[in-house]
């Protein structure tokens, strides 16, 4: 192989290097971005943030495509959160801390997957005249996403948004005295209007109980040694 082709080859992979960068800030900020309009109860703008046959798992039910991720964020979420209204809404309070993120980048570059990890807390001022039902007054919550993206038509977006709520706890009560206010899908669309399109095989139990969410990346030590691959 020549010096020139060397350089080609080297230049090839350089400009590979720095578009996977690209990438892993492209899919920070979007699910950032996502944060950002949970917390103000902006549905809309969420669920384009999904691909055309983007699904989101949530409470052990799957929601498929815009459909099914409209039904879970604006049919259910933004009528039982702010009577149907897009937000901010006085004295609604739902922000999400976005965290410690762990992308990789498909060496195509054409899909990727994320882990994050988000810690909430919501509820409701005391001179709010709407109280949804069944929500704390004051809570806290954590949960993991394992996620994954696809680049569609040049531009990342959600592929399959998956997130395992670790726990809940009531402010008043704290974690060691509250069971989590949410609780797996039992039923599905549409015998349930709200419901998911399908059911996990196995529900996942919410706190107290705990339940491994398993990594979509190798140990960075042990590599593939750890889990036997």
């Amino acid at each position: 192989m020549s010096e020139l082709d060397d350089m080609k080859s080297e230049l090839a992979e350089l400009k590979n290097r720095v578009g996977k960068i690209e990438d892993l800030n492209a899919i920070r900020k979007l699910h950032y971005a996502y944060g950002y309009y949970i917390d103000f109860c902006q549905y809309d703008e969420v669920v384009q943030l999904f691909a055309k046959d983007g699904e989101v798992i949530f409470l052990s039910g799957i929601y498929k495509g815009h459909e099914g991720v409209a039904r879970l964020y604006k049919t259910w979420f933004q009528n039982f959160f702010t009577k149907g209204k897009p937000g901010p809404e006085y004295g609604f309070l739902l922000d999400h801390f976005q965290m410690q993120d762990i992308i990789t980048v498909a060496d195509d570059r054409k899909t990727a997957k994320g882990r994050f990890r988000a810690v909430l807390m919501g509820g409701m001022h005391e001179s709010r005249e709407y109280m949804p039902e069944g929500l704390p007054q004051q809570f806290y919550e954590a949960g993991i996403y394992e996620n994954d993206y696809v680049r569609e038509d040049g531009v990342w977006k959600i592929k399959r948004l998956d997130y395992m709520v670790q726990w809940q706890a009531e402010y008043e009560k704290g974690w060691a005295h509250t069971e989590a206010h949410l609780q797996p899908a039992v039923e599905t669309y549409p015998k349930n209007p709200l419901g998911p399109d399908e059911l996990l095989p196995a529900p996942r139990q919410t706190w107290p109980h705990r339940h491994d969410v398993p990594y979509h990346y190798a140990h960075p030590v042990m590599g593939a040694k750890l889990n036997g691959k």
